[in-house]
């Protein structure tokens, strides 16, 4: 293939499934069909005589094709398992979760007979839209993927000749084409965002207040206006002392949503001809607005890289911000143990003159546990130890995401305990919250806010009883929230017990049927119907029977809702912790190098947030993960 991260074509559908915009790519089609010609002439040795569908579909025959997929699988995403509703050759056949984000499609064309497969497609779903980017694969992968679609067994087989995963392991241009999805949802969207960068306010004033004379255009910090305003915005919410500000260089491009001009404007600069080169938006406004000067050709002896189309003239500092997400699953069970990940980014912003090289050694490795690593095209990862990763980058223009990874979390879970709630009828429960925060954890790490949230997506809330020993409660038609850390009161240096009963009524249960994904299994529903009057009567426990009648009557809501897809309880906990990271990866700001050696401060904040940080009823059912015993 000439080039393995090329897009053959994108494609933009709104909520109707019609499709509102497309974009093709005849260099990249023609290298398509080239290998399709290859591939058909030395495929007659292939038992199967399959022969690759060589021709792109039109927008109509494709918006016929997506509509059909999600009937024949059930939803936008599909089953992502196979089910008793699966046919033969449909992704779900696969039984691999991840058909539900890349797709395949069945174009109508009766002159290609049934070898009509468009495959792989990248779906994004953002907003109103969704988004199908089709990357160039060689043919013997789509082929390949044909078999896995009519293979009988189910599943990743050990033993099996050609696995899923192992396809996608040799198709690098899928990443590519996400990329390409997400940066297009933004746009399509009007919610184009950087990477957060904060920036201390107290040591650096003047750092500070620069940013801020640079939004409101004062000249005289650098010898040419900068390329894009830099808004500064409040990273505290309303009425907190203010720890800092966020850094951002992107450009406000309206609540318009489908900007089509933006958008042709974008792909045009972005990827040309189809091979992505640069996906920053703000990049591409910048050169589109402001253009090239004499003050903006480097110097003879640097090669000035496409990440970086400005140098920046003005104060120099270096900024970075480890920011983090905590996802846990608390059981309060000895048979389940809780689960606590975290997946974790570190930002840049690089205001430096030139074009530096910026170097520096990670620490905590050992200690995090790191799970997962990738880096920014610009990095160059030399050195690696136990305990110690040398990382050496040319930093680009604005903020960009200098590495990501995955971690476990080394300080255990800054709120542990219980939830539990039982029905006392059909439309009354008793529930109990015992919960401990920040045990364990000492100063300089603040929770700045703490919430807990019941939800209930199926019932409607009526009102509530109870008094928390700490913070506040208020409830909504669906949820009841407990605000235990309010913002403005942060928690440092201690911790602290909550505890909150009470009782939340219900509106009075109408039984009705809808339909939902609970279809898939009618032959389970089917089986316990037969004994449901056996089961009643033999039932002892009231509270049993008024949660398996309620189980019966409730109808499942949609799979995108997996925590309360068959009458899953569960409390959801929202929080923000700064001063430290969770996984112990860190950056001495003292032992950052940058060559040619300039005076420029290093800057380094870090912020924790919560994921879906799920505490499990512990007196009702819940979903776990099997650990496999080797």
């Amino acid at each position: 293939m000439p080039n393995e991260n090329s897009m053959r074509a994108l494609w933009i559908l709104n909520n109707l499934d019609a499709v509102v915009f497309s974009r093709r790519f005849p260099v990249v089609e023609k290298w398509w069909r080239a290998a399709c010609q290859s591939e058909n002439e030395s495929s007659d040795d292939d038992p199967a005589k399959y022969t690759v569908f060589s021709s792109l579909p039109s927008d109509s025959e494709l918006a016929a094709a997506f509509s059909e997929r999600k009937r024949r699988e059930g939803s936008v995403r599909g089953f992502g398992i196979r089910v008793t509703q699966s046919r033969e050759g449909s992704d779900s056949w696969v039984d691999d979760p991840i058909t539900r984000h890349i797709v395949g499609l069945y174009i109508n064309k009766e002159e290609e007979g049934e070898n009509n497969l468009l495959w792989p497609l990248a779906l994004h779903i953002k907003g109103p839209y969704c988004i199908l980017i089709l990357p160039l694969v060689e043919p013997r992968h789509v082929k390949a993927y044909a078999r896995l679609c009519k293979r009988s067994d189910c599943g990743n087989a050990v033993m099996a000749d050609e696995k899923f995963s192992s396809l996608l392991l040799d198709l690098p241009s899928m990443t590519g084409a996400f990329m390409v999805a997400h940066a297009i949802g933004e746009i399509v969207t009007g919610d184009v965002v950087e990477p957060e960068v904060v920036v201390s306010a107290s040591p650096l004033v003047g750092g500070l207040l620069d940013s801020l004379t640079g939004s409101i255009g004062i000249s005289g910090i650098s010898s040419r206006a900068k390329p894009v305003a830099a808004p500064v915005a409040s990273s505290a919410p309303p009425g907190a002392p203010v720890m800092g500000a966020l850094v951002s260089d992107v450009p406000k491009i309206g609540s318009r949503l489908l900007d089509k001009d933006a958008l042709r404007s974008f792909i045009n600069s972005a990827m040309p001809f189809g091979t992505p080169l640069d996906l920053s938006y703000s990049n591409i406004f910048s050169i589109k607005v402001n253009g090239f000067s004499s003050l903006d050709v480097p110097p003879q002896d640097l090669k000035q890289p496409a990440w970086k189309p400005y140098l920046y003239k003005g104060k120099q500092r270096l900024l970075f911000t480890i920011l983090e997400t905590l996802h846990a699953a608390m059981y309060d069970r000895d048979e389940i143990p809780d689960s606590l990940s975290v997946s974790g980014q570190i930002n840049c912003r690089a205001e430096l003159e030139g074009l530096p090289d910026v170097s520096f050694p990670l620490t905590g490795l050992s200690t995090s546990k790191i799970e997962a690593l990738s880096f920014h095209p610009c990095a160059q990862v030399p050195e690696q130890n136990v305990d110690k990763q040398a990382l050496m980058f040319s930093p680009p223009s604005g903020n960009f995401v200098l590495m990501r990874y995955q971690a476990t979390c080394g300080l255990g879970p800054p709120v542990k305990g219980f939830y539990q709630l039982s029905m006392v009828s059909e439309d009354e429960g008793a529930f109990l919250f015992k919960l401990c925060l920040l045990e364990g954890y000492k100063s300089p790490l603040t929770m700045e806010f703490c919430n807990v949230t019941m939800p209930f997506p199926r019932r409607r809330v009526l009102s509530f009883h109870g008094t928390p020993s700490i913070g506040t409660v208020s409830n909504a038609e669906h949820s009841v929230e407990w605000k235990i850390i309010t913002s403005g009161r942060g928690l440092s240096g201690k911790s602290i017990e909550a505890i909150f009963p009470g009782t939340v009524r219900f509106a009075p249960w109408q039984t009705q049927r809808l339909p939902s994904f609970r279809s898939v299994f009618e032959g389970a529903t089917d089986e316990e119907s037969d004994n449901e009057t056996e089961s009643a009567n033999n039932m002892v426990n009231t509270e049993e029977f008024l949660m398996e009648k309620m189980n019966k009557d409730l109808p499942t809501v949609d799979l995108e809702e997996p925590f309360s897809w068959h009458a899953y309880n569960y409390a959801k906990v929202s929080f923000k912790i700064v001063g430290a990271s969770l996984s112990g990866m860190s950056i001495d700001p003292k032992s950052v190098s940058i060559y040619p050696a300039v005076k420029a401060p290093v800057e380094l904040s870090t912020q924790v947030t919560s994921g879906d940080y799920i505490l499990w009823n512990t007196l009702g059912k819940c979903p776990s993960a099997v650990t496999v015993k080797v």
